[in-house]
């Protein structure tokens, strides 16, 4: 008890230091608590590099608890948050909005993508939610469940390529930009929408805390403790649904992140117990994001965060794969 108390101490004072100094770096090195800011370095800092790196914390905590209980729920170590196929489904909104709109000759200023380009994405990964949700209530076994959500990603994937197909190379430009990822298109603005998305998947998560234990186990032995299986995968699903859609609709795919961070949970905390693994995966996932996005603006020309995410996730996953044969 007294070592999860000094882990959870230290990822907190890790994660204020990391904000810290994602807020300062950037192409020019900004120190924001001091005196002798330019009113330009003043709107850099409170326009770009503050909600950049709140949306970073918020992006990698949500995206490793969705992870996190999808691992649990399929009781599959390489389950994530992407598995029922909401990034699919938003990307599906985003290429339907991106290509369409020039075959159909609709065009949006700069300003109009910002708000148009995640309300897009919202629909699209909603669209596929209410599908996963839908046959849910009707299919008994999480193995089903798993291969539909799949197949719903493959049916989104194939209509993406069907739309890249025809659609003008600045369209293609636009979707594949979007696909890279991104945290700097988050404004203040766009956090009233993110922010409330994110506190209902999190409520979700809170009310599904006490059955998660008890679904570690399998279906069975949970529904012999008196867990109501389809109400506790029903939250799941929703939790998963919001956290991963919201995320994904504001910042595009981001790679590998919800399904490492719950392993390095419980690998540093030896437990299972999702009353420590949710609040841990939440506080390694905004540290892994924070350090992914200080690497990222390094560089004269800023990288895509999922190409980062991807080399920090990747080697865990390999190693996953060979621990357990």
């Amino acid at each position: 008890m007294r070592r999860n108390g000094i882990l959870f101490g230290f990822l907190c004072l890790l994660l204020a230091v990391l904000w810290c100094v994602d807020v300062c770096s950037g192409s020019i090195w900004l120190w924001p608590f001091g005196e002798g800011l330019s009113m330009m370095e003043q709107q850099i800092i409170h326009a770009i590099r503050l909600p950049k790196s709140l949306t970073a914390v918020m992006a990698g905590a949500s995206l490793s608890v969705a992870g996190l209980i999808m691992q649990t729920l399929f009781r599959n170590p390489l389950a994530g948050p992407y598995t029922l196929g909401v990034s699919s489904g938003a990307s599906l909104g985003v290429a339907f909005l991106t290509m369409c709109s020039t075959l159909v000759s609709i065009q949006f200023s700069a300003f109009g993508y910002q708000f148009v380009l995640p309300l897009a994405a919202c629909l699209g990964a909603s669209l596929v939610l209410l599908l996963v949700l839908a046959v849910s209530r009707r299919v008994t076994s999480n193995v089903s469940l798993l291969i539909v959500g799949m197949m719903f990603g493959s049916i989104a994937g194939a209509l993406v390529s069907l739309l890249q197909n025809f659609a003008n190379p600045d369209a293609l430009k636009l979707f594949i930009v979007w696909t890279l990822g991104s945290l700097s298109s988050v404004g203040w603005s766009d956090m009233q929408m993110l922010v409330p998305v994110l506190l209902l998947g999190g409520l979700f998560v809170v009310l599904s805390l006490k059955p998660l234990n008890g679904l570690m186990l399998g279906e069975d032995y949970a529904r012999g403790l008196g867990i109501n299986v389809s109400r506790t995968r029903l939250y799941i699903v929703l939790a998963t649904g919001l956290l991963a859609g919201g995320v994904t609709a504001f910042c595009g795919p981001i790679a590998f992140v919800g399904v490492a961070v719950p392993h390095i949970a419980r690998g540093l905390f030896r437990t299972s117990n999702h009353r420590v693994t949710i609040p841990a995966s939440a506080l390694i996932g905004a540290c892994l994001l924070l350090v992914c996005d200080i690497l990222c603006s390094l560089f004269i020309y800023p990288l895509p965060i999922s190409t980062v995410s991807a080399l920090f996730g990747a080697p865990v996953i390999i190693w996953i794969i060979l621990k357990n044969k």
